[in-house]
């Protein structure tokens, strides 16, 4: 049975979106401005404050979900029966031995598959390695709902490009990458995209090419990160300025703008694993990719020790010293806590005797004890550090006066402005 190709299809869509995190609320919110969707996810905490026109995200304003009128919210899998179309958008993170960790996609696949039927399509954006969707999903949707791949049922695969805490790149104004089972299932999936992203969609010529294609966007920025990271080590060791060579060097017209820091998030710390996985089950090793890997994974261990190494050179007894770290989350302006290496920072100093701080208005103060055991210090008021990390750049952090951070400082601390966003006569090291 197969889905017409008409131009009229996408308008008897009836979409599911599963799991309402940073790519699927977006997704439903503007799917729903159009069509109905129910949007599904079994956090019911979450779904009860989508009900209020409430995003902990904060990727989704109030107003936004009144524009979506016809869209629901629903932790019921009777909810979704109805629905012809099936996207899935839960996160794909990696184990601690940086494995790639299919769970939650299995899992959704397995939910799909109860309510599934014939006609239905099922798109993927959550990135995979390349084969993933029809090599790993497809045999759980085939089983749970007893249907055939690609004669009662079709997959597509369509990467997420969402940039948490960025209001520029949203989801209608960044090209959308499309792709589908068969010929006539990538025509649909490419319309009902067209029809609500408006900086256009690509149609890749398979699910593969897709899924590739979404790894390696993150793979290149890791890559080139941790370039920078390395060259910040070596120009450490040299005391030259890292941040006044980038400059000098930026003046050259095709110099790539990337600066040394912490990577994290659910994206450029994570992707790469998938796809050395897959490389490595296939007999090849990657060299390149890993070696960019080891340097960004180490980067909060060498912040951590610089921290130290200044500490000792102001003659600041290390063990017991108090450090302040500005900034938990992933990245500035955004309460994303995944996958955060301020973490690493935190495990260095702490080896070293350290007691440390840490303060961020933008982060969740449950979720930050949850994922990582750390009570972060709500106010600042009468405390004195031996040593300030400004770690990640929050506006707030970066407007703070200079008066009002020497009023944390005691008289020999050291303040490390990691991102390089203070004047230079502010700071005392920088990466």
């Amino acid at each position: 049975m197969h889905v017409s190709t008409s131009t009229h299809w996408p308008d008897g869509a009836r979409i599911a979106v599963i799991g309402l995190g940073y790519v699927g609320l977006p997704l439903a919110i503007e799917f729903g401005k159009k069509y109905p969707v129910s949007g599904f996810d079994i956090n019911q905490e979450r779904i009860a404050e989508l009900r209020e026109g409430r995003d902990s995200t904060l990727e989704v304003e109030a107003d936004e979900f009144g524009l979506a009128s016809q869209l629901s919210f629903s932790s019921d899998l009777e909810d979704l029966r109805d629905c012809n179309v099936f996207i899935v958008t839960v996160p794909t993170p990696i184990d601690q031995y940086k494995r790639p960790d299919l769970t939650p996609l299995i899992k959704a696949s397995e939910t799909v598959g109860r309510v599934l039927k014939r006609g239905d399509i099922v798109i993927y954006e959550s990135t995979v390695y390349p084969g993933a969707t029809e090599e790993d999903c497809v045999p759980v949707l085939e089983k749970t709902s007893g249907l055939t791949f690609n004669v009662d049922f079709f997959c597509g695969y369509s990467p997420e490009r969402i940039n948490p805490g960025d209001k520029q790149h949203r989801l209608t104004t960044i090209k959308k990458v499309t792709s589908g089972s068969t010929p006539e299932i990538a025509d649909n999936v490419d319309a009902l995209y067209a029809s609500i992203v408006t900086a256009g969609t690509y149609k890749a010529e398979t699910i593969r090419v897709a899924e590739a294609a979404k790894v390696i966007e993150n793979t290149q920025r890791d890559l080139n990160i941790a370039l920078i990271n390395e060259l910040a080590i070596i120009f450490n060791r040299m005391d030259i300025d890292t941040e006044a060579v980038l400059k000098a060097a930026g003046t050259k017209w095709n110099f790539l703008p990337f600066r040394p820091g912490l990577v994290g998030g659910h994206c450029i710390g994570v992707d790469p694993y998938y796809l050395t996985h897959k490389a490595e089950a296939i007999g090849y090793h990657p060299h390149v990719i890993l070696a960019g890997r080891r340097i960004n994974d180490g980067m909060g261990a060498f912040v951590g020790g610089q921290m130290v190494k200044a500490m000792l050179k102001r003659r600041i007894q290390v063990e017991g010293a108090r450090v302040l770290i500005l900034g938990l989350t992933f990245k500035e302006n955004c309460p994303d806590l995944r996958n955060t290496r301020v973490v690493d920072v935190v495990e260095e100093l702490r080896d070293y005797g350290v007691r440390v701080d840490v303060h961020d208005p933008w982060a969740d103060a449950d979720e930050a004890r949850r994922e990582y055991e750390l009570e972060l210090v709500e106010t600042l008021q009468d405390d004195i550090y031996d040593g300030i990390i400004l770690a990640v750049p929050h506006t707030c952090f970066v407007d703070i006066s200079s008066q009002a951070l020497r009023s944390l400082r005691a008289d020999n601390s050291v303040l490390f402005d990691l991102k390089s966003v203070l004047p230079l006569n502010q700071s005392d090291i920088r990466l």
